[in-house]
C-alpha cells in the first residue's frame, strides 16, 4: 500500500517537473495509471467479504506514535474506488478539454497530487498522517482552483478556499491531538476502545466542536459553504472530481469515520443534524435561483453535503445506510452533470441557462446521458437517486422525536433539488435551438464517453441495486454502524407513504421547474440580502483584520531597525522583570564570589572603553573596530573560563562581521551629528534597565544549585546514541535535529526570496 501511494506522488513530481517536453495528446496515456488504481482497489473489495477490515502498519516515527498505517474496510475502499474510478474519467476527459492550455503538465501534475492526498486521507489510520493528507488535498485544492492564475476571479478564489479550509485544519489537528491524548493513541482502530473514556470526560463537547470545524469547512457546512461557489472557477474538469467524489466529500469521510467513536446520541448527532439541515434547505433554495449551470451544481453540491451530514446525525440504521447509498448516488450524478456543464461551456462558449435551449438537437447523446443524470438528481424511479430517496425519507420518518418535521425539511429540501436538477441537466436540451449549428462546437468522443459511462452506471445501479447493495454500501454501512444490517437495496417498496412522498416531490419539483422564469423579483429580493450573507460577513471581518494589520505593522514594523530592537527589548524586560520580581526572592550576594584576576581585569576594562568609544564617535570605522574589539573581548572571556568552541566561533563570527561592516559602510558619509536629548535619554533608559535585569538575573543564578542532568545526559549518549564525540555538534544535528531542520529551512526560503528580488530586477533592467 505504502508503495502504491508514493508512486502517485512520484508519479505527480514527474509530471510537474518533465511534463513539459510530452506533448498534449500524450496525456491521455495518464489516465491508465487511475485506472490501474482502481482495479487495485476492487481487489480489496472482492477481499473484504472474507476479511472486513486489513491493517497494514509501516513504522515512522514510532516513539511519538506517529505511523503511516493504512485500513482497509468498507469505508476507505469505497472512498477509494470513487476517487479512482471517476478520477480515471477525469483524466480522460481532460486530456481533450484542455489539450490548448499551456500547462497541461502542471494541470495534471496537480490533479495526480491531489488524487494522491484524498487517497492517504481515506486510506490513514493514524489521526496525525491522516491530517498530513487533509492539508495536502487543502494544498493541492489550492493550485487546482487557481489553475488559471493570471484571472484574478480564479486567484480570489483559491484564496477564499484555502483560507476557510486553512482554518479548518487548525481546528481539525487541535482535535486530533486532544483526542490522541484522551486514548492515548494516535492508530484511529486504537481509539474505538476508548469510546467512553472520551465521551466521558470533560473535554469532550470542546473536542467534538474542533472535529466539526475541520469537517465543516471542508465540506462546506454553513456558514462555511461560500468558498465553494467561488472554487467554479477551477477548470471544469476540477469542478467536477472536487465536488462529486474527493475535496469536499473530505469532510464527509472524517465525519463517518469518527461517528462509531465520537456518536453519543445527542452533542455529536443534534449538532450534525442541525448543522445538516440548515445546510440542505439553503443550498437546494438557493440553487434555483442561479443561471450560471456550475453555480447551480455549486449550490446543489452545498445541499447534497447538508443531506449527508444530516443523515449522518439522525444516525438510525436507516439513516446511515441512506449516507452511504447517497454518497454514490451523488458523485456518480454530480459528476456527469459537471462535464456536460463543460461540453456546453465548450460548445457554445457560455453556461447562462437563459441563454442556452435546443441543444439535444446537436449533442443527443450528451443530452440523453445528461437528462438521465438529472432524472437521478430528482429522484425519478428506475434511477439510483429514487432508491437514495426512499432511504431518506425512510430515515426522517421512522425518527421518532421530530420525525414529521424532518420529513417535511427533506421534502422541501428535495423539491428544489428536483428543480435544480432539471435545471442543469434537461433545460439547456430541449425547446428550440439557441444557437445555429455552425456556432455548435460538438464533442469529441474524449468529453462524451464519461458523461455516457456515468449515466450508464446510474441507470444501471437503479434498475440492479444488488450490484452495489451487498458489496460495497453494506462493507461501507459495517465500518460507520460497527454492526451488520438486514436492510438491502430494492427498486419497489410497494404503495406505501414513502413513495407517496417521491410522487410529490417530483411534482412539485417539476412545477418549480416550469414556473423558474417568473422567479426573477425572488432572485433581486436575495441579491439585496447579500449584504448580511455569510460571505460578505466574512470579507468585513477580513477587512476589519488587514486594517488591524495595517495598524499595528504601522506602530510596529515602520522598516526602522532601531524601532524592531527597541520593541523587542522592552518587551522582553517588561515579560522577564515582572517574572523575576514576582516570583524570585531577591538576595544579596556577600560571598563565594570569586575575585578578578589581572588579565580578565584588563580584557574587561578594554571591552568597557571599546563601549565607550561606539557610544561617542563620529567614525563608522571606529565604531564598527570597537564592536570588533569587543567580540574578541569576550571570545577571550570564553576561552578563560573553558569554553574554546565557544571562543572559536565567536571570533569566527567577529571577524566576519567587521569585515562586511567595512565593505558594506566604508563608502557611506560621515555620521551625522545627533543632539535629540529625549531619544538619547530613552535609548539610555532601555539599556540600563536591560543592562541591570540581566545582570541580577546572572547574579541570583548563583544563589541557587546548578542542575547537570541535561548536560549530563547529553555528555553520556552523545556518542552512544548518535556515535558523535562533540556534543555541540551531536545535539545540533541529532538531538535538536528538528530545530536545525527548521533553521535550515528558513535560511533557504530567506535564499530564494532574495535570489526572486535579484532575478525580478535582472530582468526589469533589461526590460529598461
Amino acid at each position: 500500500m505504502l508503495i502504491v501511494l508514493l508512486s502517485v506522488f512520484v508519479l505527480a513530481f514527474l509530471i510537474l517537473f518533465s511534463g513539459k517536453f510530452i506533448l498534449p495528446k500524450y496525456f491521455k496515456v495518464f489516465t491508465v495509471f487511475p485506472l490501474l488504481l482502481f482495479t487495485y482497489f476492487s481487489y480489496y473489495l472482492i477481499n473484504l467479504q472474507w476479511e472486513p477490515e486489513l491493517l497494514l502498519k509501516y513504522n515512522w516515527i514510532p516513539t511519538l506514535g506517529i505511523n503511516l498505517d493504512f485500513k482497509i474496510d468498507g469505508l476507505s475502499v469505497l472512498f477509494a474506488m470513487m476517487i479512482t474510478g471517476i478520477g480515471s474519467l477525469i483524466y480522460f476527459y481532460s486530456s481533450n478539454y484542455l489539450k490548448k492550455v499551456a500547462y497541461l503538465n502542471r494541470f495534471y501534475g496537480y490533479l495526480t497530487l491531489f488524487m494522491g492526498a484524498m487517497l492517504g486521507l481515506v486510506l490513514s489510520d493514524n489521526l496525525i498522517t491522516l491530517f498530513i493528507f487533509w492539508e495536502l488535498t487543502s494544498i493541492s485544492s489550492f493550485f487546482l482552483i487557481g489553475f488559471n492564475n493570471e484571472e484574478e476571479s480564479s486567484r480570489k478564489s483559491a484564496m477564499t478556499a484555502f483560507a476557510i479550509t486553512g482554518l479548518g485544519g487548525f481546528l481539525l489537528l487541535s482535535g486530533f491531538l486532544i483526542l490522541g491524548n484522551l486514548g492515548g493513541s494516535y492508530s484511529i482502530t486504537e481509539l474505538l476502545n476508548s469510546k467512553e473514556l472520551i465521551q466521558n470526560h470533560g473535554i469532550y463537547i470542546l473536542l467534538i466542536t474542533l472535529i466539526f470545524g475541520g469537517a465543516f469547512t471542508k465540506s462546506a457546512q454553513f456558514p462555511f459553504h461560500f468558498w465553494l461557489p467561488g472554487a467554479m472557477a477551477a477548470p471544469t474538469p476540477v469542478s467536477a472530481y472536487l465536488h462529486s467524489a474527493t475535496m469536499v466529500k473530505a469532510g464527509i469521510y472524517v465525519l463517518a469515520r469518527f461517528t462509531p467513536l465520537l456518536s453519543d446520541g445527542c452533542y455529536w448527532n443534534q449538532t450534525l443534524m442541525i448543522v445538516g439541515g440548515i445546510t440542505m434547505i439553503y443550498g437546494a433554495f438557493h440553487s434555483v435561483f442561479r443561471t450560471d449551470l456550475k453555480a447551480i451544481l455549486a449550490y446543489s453540491t452545498i445541499s447534497a453535503l447538508g443531506i449527508i451530514v444530516f443523515l449522518l446525525g439522525i444516525g438510525t440504521e436507516y439513516a446511515i445506510y441512506a449516507a452511504v447509498t447517497f454518497i454514490v448516488v451523488h458523485a456518480l450524478y454530480k459528476a456527469a452533470l459537471f462535464l456536460t456543464a463543460g461540453i456546453i461551456d465548450h460548445g457554445v462558449h457560455t453556461r447562462n441557462i437563459t441563454q442556452i435551449s435546443g441543444l439535444g438537437k446537436y449533442m443527443p447523446l450528451v443530452g440523453i446521458a445528461a437528462v438521465i443524470a438529472a432524472l437521478s438528481s430528482a429522484g425519478v424511479p428506475l434511477m439510483f437517486g429514487f432508491i437514495s430517496k426512499d432511504l431518506i425519507y425512510e430515515s426522517t420518518l421512522n425518527f421518532a422525536q421530530w420525525g414529521i418535521g424532518l420529513t417535511a425539511l427533506a421534502v422541501a429540501t428535495n423539491v428544489f433539488l428536483v428543480c435544480s436538477g432539471f435545471l442543469a441537466g434537461i433545460k439547456p436540451f430541449i425547446g428550440k435551438p439557441s444557437h445555429e449549428a455552425s456556432a455548435v462546437h460538438r464533442p469529441s468522443f474524449y468529453l462524451w464517453f464519461p458523461v455516457v459511462v456515468l449515466s450508464v452506471l446510474t441507470l444501471i445501479f437503479g434498475m440492479l441495486p444488488f450490484f452495489v447493495d451487498q458489496g460495497i454500501l453494506k462493507y461501507a454501512f459495517d465500518s460507520i454502524s460497527i454492526v451488520e444490517t438486514n436492510l438491502y437495496l430494492k427498486l419497489w417498496h410497494g404503495f406505501n407513504l414513502v413513495l407517496g412522498l417521491s410522487v410529490l416531490t417530483i411534482v412539485l419539483g417539476t412545477l418549480l421547474f416550469f414556473a423558474n422564469q417568473y422567479f426573477n423579483s425572488i432572485s433581486n429580493t436575495l441579491n439585496k440580502l447579500n449584504s448580511i450573507s455569510p460571505e460578505n460577513i466574512s470579507q468585513r471581518l477580513g477587512e476589519s483584520f488587514r486594517n488591524f494589520a495595517f495598524i499595528y505593522t504601522r506602530l510596529l514594523h515602520n522598516g526602522y531597525l532601531r524601532n524592531y530592537l527597541i520593541v523587542i527589548i522592552v518587551f522582553i524586560t517588561l515579560l522577564v522583570g515582572y517574572r523575576f520580581f514576582s516570583t524570585i526572592p531577591i538576595q544579596v550576594i556577600t560571598e563565594d564570589l570569586s575575585g578578578f584576576r589581572i588579565y580578565e581585569l584588563t580584557v574587561f576594562i578594554i571591552i568597557l572603553i571599546s563601549i565607550f568609544y561606539i557610544l561617542f564617535t563620529t567614525s563608522r570605522l571606529t565604531a564598527i573596530a570597537s564592536l570588533g574589539i569587543i567580540g574578541y573581548g569576550i571570545s577571550l572571556i570564553f576561552v578563560f573560563y573553558g569554553a574554546p568552541d565557544l571562543a572559536m566561533t565567536q571570533f569566527a563570527i567577529d571577524t566576519l562581521t567587521v569585515v562586511l561592516f567595512v565593505l558594506v559602510l566604508f563608502k557611506l558619509p560621515s555620521f551625522l551629528p545627533f543632539r535629540n536629548k529625549k531619544i538619547i535619554f530613552r535609548d539610555a533608559v532601555i539599556s540600563l534597565s536591560f543592562g541591570g535585569l540581566i545582570m541580577l538575573i546572572a547574579l541570583q543564578s548563583l544563589m541557587y544549585p546548578a542542575s547537570k542532568e541535561i548536560s549530563r545526559f547529553y555528555a553520556d549518549n552523545a556518542y552512544t546514541l548518535a556515535k558523535g564525540k562533540n556534543v555541540v555538534n551531536v545535539i545540533l544535528v541529532d538531538f535538536r535535529g528538528f530545530d536545525t531542520l527548521i533553521e535550515s529551512i528558513v535560511l533557504s526560503i530567506a535564499a530564494l526570496g532574495v535570489y526572486g528580488i535579484l532575478k525580478y530586477r535582472g530582468i526589469n533592467e533589461k526590460a529598461d
